[in-house]
């Protein structure tokens, strides 16, 4: 009985699979619709109240549910491709089941246990139709609804105390609602990089499974049994929210670094720096930065005249990669006419780092990159400054999770730092700008988005000649606090791109209430442009704790 449930859970699980595959297989396939030869039909009133009872359940999803569209060139490419379709599924169900099974050799008497030439038959799933589901996500759901009512020849062989039993499945039927999943989209070819793909509900399964050439599903109370592990396996391995996922592009060609902590970082102290002025002194400050990181160096104060400047000033960098990241220090010279003086420079790998430890360095200003250069004898002085690497939490996406004074506690983050509660409420404001609709201008349609919000303003690109632009822009906000109470303001504005004395013309506004972005930890939607007849704009935002 072990080894029929076993063996009745990897045909559950070589159904799930199958179908994975498959599904993800169609989705490579674009194809103009081509005519299909119609069969002789009848007319619905022609039949009567029990006929018509009789083919309910076998009239495609897209005569009864309008949301489902019809796919005959789909299944026209189903048929000419699945005597290839047929040999690739086989070849992976038996590359996935035939470890599972091996692990049953030996026991039970059982000498070995192999497929005998499977194959899934001549008759191929058919969609009865497909509906495509609109999403605020870069992704695209797709929803068919299969059925297969196939021949298949899939015969299990058992060598069992020298005697060789068959096990068969044949007189195969499934019908299922599998959800589709393409995401993320991405500009690359094919345009998505995972195929995503769960079921909506338990999918009906019926088959007959002979042994020795007997029908054992005649049994009383094997049926039912049967059934039931089959549904029962199927389910566990797809049924939403679980998925079969398929990957179709390599993650690293896709992959958009997002912003995965905060790190915190102390400017204390230089000592002995070098004399730039001709008075014997330097007007010395900071720059600091993240490599790989286009953002713009935060800057200390200048001390004016002071080889031993005291800072002690907090800075927040936003991490997108820790492993691979540096903390860069710059220390120059101010002048008011001339370049500033070069006056050395220090590095911290991240991944020198371990999260929530504050650490303090004081180091050798070095005249470059090179620490190990033998011709740089020169003292240049020192830096200090403490580092915090802070990584986003995953129960961050509320404002009801652990609370920051009870975090800080655990961590022991306010051994330094608690005097001024750097760390109470600190996170990263997200506001991604997808695109607009519908925005037109009287005289000229070059749309961008400005993103207003305490004080800072940032920019997207601008679109030429539309209507309907897509930014796919995202913008960063350090914050000390949760932006509770708060709006963020947005506006679409088209700029002619010759000389004109009217060059900007202003398309529509918005204001957008951050209290539910803190609570929920994020929002998604489109939102109706003010001073715009038809316009929206579609945002999404995310706020992050550390």
């Amino acid at each position: 009985m072990a080894f029929l449930s076993t063996f009745l859970g990897i045909i559950g699980f070589g159904i799930g699979t199958s179908f994975g595959l498959l599904v993800g297989f169609f989705l490579f396939i674009y194809s103009k619709p081509k005519p299909v030869k119609e069969p002789i039909t009848r007319s619905l009133y022609e039949l009567d109240a029990d006929a018509l009872l009789d083919i309910l359940p076998d009239i495609p999803l897209w005569v009864k549910c309008p949301d489902y569209e019809r796919v005959d060139w789909l299944n026209k490419f189903v048929i000419d491709m699945w005597p290839f379709l047929d040999k690739a599924i086989c070849d992976q169900i038996k590359s996935i089941t035939e470890p599972m099974l091996a692990e049953y050799v030996g026991a039970y008497q059982i000498e070995a246990i192999e497929y005998d030439n499977p194959s899934l038959g001549t008759i191929p799933p058919e969609i009865h139709g497909l509906k495509v589901c609109e999403t605020n996500e870069k992704q695209l759901v797709l929803e068919p609804a299969l059925r297969w009512v196939g021949n298949p020849n899939i015969v299990l062989a058992v060598k069992l105390l020298s005697f060789r039993i068959t096990v068969q499945l044949v007189d195969l039927q499934i019908f299922m609602a599998p959800r589709i999943t393409l995401k993320p989209l991405v500009p690359t070819l094919p345009c998505f990089a995972t195929v995503a793909v769960s079921l909506l509900e338990k999918p009906d399964v019926d088959f007959g499974m002979n042994i020795l050439g007997g029908d054992i599903m005649a049994i009383p109370g094997l049926y039912q049994f049967v059934q039931k592990t089959i549904k029962q396996q199927v389910a566990s391995l797809n049924i939403w929210p679980k998925t079969l996922e398929i990957p179709i592009l390599d993650p690293s060609t896709v992959a958009v670094k997002k912003p995965v902590g905060i790190l915190h970082v102390n400017v204390v102290r230089a000592q002995k720096l070098l004399k730039k002025d001709l008075l014997g002194t330097s007007d010395p400050y900071v720059k600091l930065n993240l490599t790989g990181e286009s953002l713009p160096s935060k800057k200390t104060t200048i001390k004016k005249r002071n080889l031993n400047p005291e800072w002690n000033e907090k800075f927040k960098l936003i991490v997108k990669d820790p492993e691979s990241q540096v903390l860069q220090l710059q220390v120059f010279d101010w002048d008011k006419v001339s370049n500033h003086d070069w006056l050395g420079v220090q590095f911290v790998p991240l991944k020198h780092l371990m999260p929530y430890e504050t650490k303090e360095f004081k180091l050798d200003l070095l005249k470059h990159s090179d620490s190990y250069d033998p011709q740089d004898k020169k003292e240049r002085g020192k830096i200090v400054f403490e580092v915090a690497y802070a990584p986003f939490r995953e129960d961050s996406v509320k404002l009801d999770g652990m609370q920051d004074g009870q975090w800080r506690k655990e961590t022991g983050f306010d051994r330094r730092y608690s005097e001024n509660q750097v760390y109470s409420g600190a996170g990263l404001l997200s506001v991604l700008v997808q695109g607009a609709e519908d925005v037109e201008g009287e005289r000229h349609n070059n749309p961008y988005a400005m993103v207003f919000f305490r004080g800072e303003t940032k920019k997207t690109k601008m679109i030429k000649g539309t209507r309907d632009p897509i930014w796919n822009e995202e913008f960063h906000f350090m914050l000390e606090e949760p932006p509770i109470n708060e709006k963020i303001h947005i506006e679409v504005v088209s700029k002619r791109t010759g000389f004109s004395f009217r060059s900007k013309e202003h398309l529509g506004n918005v204001d957008i209430n951050l209290t539910d972005v803190v609570h929920n930890g994020r929002i998604n939607q489109k939102y109706h442009l003010i001073d715009s007849k038809n316009g929206m704009i579609h945002v999404a935002i995310k706020w992050t704790t550390a």
